[in-house]
């Protein structure tokens, strides 16, 4: 009965937001706004996956992203771009893709961490001119990490031997089937290293900082309130103050439109049913773990 109850009221609400953006941009939409706003929420990364109730949602998609900035710079109304970041990182092209659009953008940019700014969301957010956090964001973890499974020994176990044909030293080096050499675990960490020094040398440039001063951060992540005091951050506040901020910016106050990317209305409806199947998915598994004693606790 608590199941079907949690079911029924995650369906209704986002039942009630999948008609809001189907109507968006038709329905009470307003042309009185100055300033655009950019969400990326969740993993980033190239392709869109499908949403699991289990792995924390949809992925923040880039190219998607970096269309909302560009429809945002190309609008005569946009005077100011706000991008919102509650990411713990992704894939490191494609945060820089966002980057880049942010960085060239025509105007005020600032960026805003709510719960997380990690890894690839600083990497974003080293393109805005200001990053604002709140004390208990966590932003920081400068840092690239790469993995390869090691699924030797269990081929091993079942027989099954690895035989490849390749023209090149380190063609299939990292081939999980087989044990890694030496040699190929050097070239291999060679490739994360250069990927930090770019990491490195972005904030570096991007946030007017020394680059021995993000070195020493250690890919360490940071709550708003250190990160502010040691320069990851520009200053904390509400997102009341960075519409303060942006008011000083721009010289006019703030009217704040979101930006998403044009979709057709049968993607919409897909968009928006996925997001009720996922919410009622995602009260079965809350109270399912509730019921089997495990304890939940989440700061908001």
């Amino acid at each position: 009965m608590v199941a079907a109850g949690v079911v029924g009221a995650a369906a209704t609400l986002a039942g009630k937001q999948l008609l809001g953006r189907l109507t968006r941009g038709r329905l009470g939409a307003t042309d009185d706004y100055n300033v655009a706003k950019v969400t990326v929420s969740g993993p980033i990364q190239r392709t869109r996956g499908r949403m699991s109730p289990l792995s924390g949602g949809r992925p923040a998609i880039a190219d998607d992203v970096v269309e909302q900035i560009t429809d945002a710079d190309a609008d005569e109304a946009v005077e100011a771009l706000l991008i919102e970041l509650n990411t713990p990182g992704g894939e490191v092209l494609p945060s820089d893709d966002i980057r880049r659009a942010a960085a060239d953008f025509d105007g005020p940019t600032i960026a805003y961490a709510t719960d997380t700014c990690a890894s690839g969301g600083y990497w974003i957010a080293s393109g805005c001119d200001e990053l604002w956090a709140r004390g208990a964001s966590l932003v920081g973890s400068i840092g690239v990490v790469g993995s390869r499974p090691n699924a030797a020994g269990l081929a091993d176990r079942l027989g099954i031997s690895y035989e490849q044909f390749t023209a090149g030293e380190y063609k299939d080096a990292g081939v999980p089937l087989r044990e890694i050499e030496d040699d190929e675990r050097a070239y291999l960490q060679s490739i994360v290293d250069g990927y930090y020094e770019e990491f490195v040398s972005t904030v570096s440039e991007g946030r007017d900082m020394d680059p021995e001063a993000i070195r020493e951060t250690e890919a360490r992540i940071y709550l708003g309130s250190d990160a502010v005091e040691i320069g990851l951050v520009d200053e904390l506040g509400t997102e009341r103050d960075v519409e303060t901020r942006i008011e000083e910016l721009i010289d006019a106050e703030p009217e704040i439109r979101e930006f998403e990317p044009a979709r057709s209305l049968p993607e919409r409806v897909g968009l928006a049913a996925e997001r009720v199947a996922f919410a009622a998915g995602s009260g079965v598994a809350n109270t399912v773990a509730g019921d089997a004693g495990e304890l939940d606790i989440k700061l908001k």
